[in-house]
């Protein structure tokens, strides 16, 4: 199965991804931003299975402090700053499953029949 998550909550530390270094480069590298210090946080993500059957999440955010905007794909070691309220909707009946893409390498989402 796969599911929807949404975030609502706060984030202590850790770094998002923020786009290509260079948007023709193929495979892309990442730039990276540090999440330093609290943020107000809403995130929504797909979570399915990888290749190897585990769960793989793929997880956009929107974090802002002091006036602020941080937005990004949330990386692993991203922590919770005092609450981080999480809704997981489970989607039954697809078989969908994340593939690694050669071209961009990336774990792309392909939905199954």
């Amino acid at each position: 199965s796969v599911g929807h998550a949404v975030i609502v909550g706060g984030i202590g530390g850790g770094q998002v991804v923020v786009g290509p270094r260079q948007s023709s480069s193929r495979p892309p590298e990442p730039m990276l931003l540090p999440v330093d210090g609290a943020h107000e946080v809403v995130a929504v993500g797909v979570l399915a299975p990888g290749e190897d059957g585990r769960p793989v999440l793929h997880m956009h955010a929107a974090m802002g402090r002091s006036g602020s905007t941080l937005t990004g794909c949330v990386r692993p070691g991203v922590t919770t700053w005092l609450v981080g309220e999480v809704v997981l909707y489970e989607i039954l009946g697809t078989s969908a499953q994340r593939v690694k893409d050669d071209a961009s390498g990336f774990a792309l989402l392909e939905l199954g029949e």
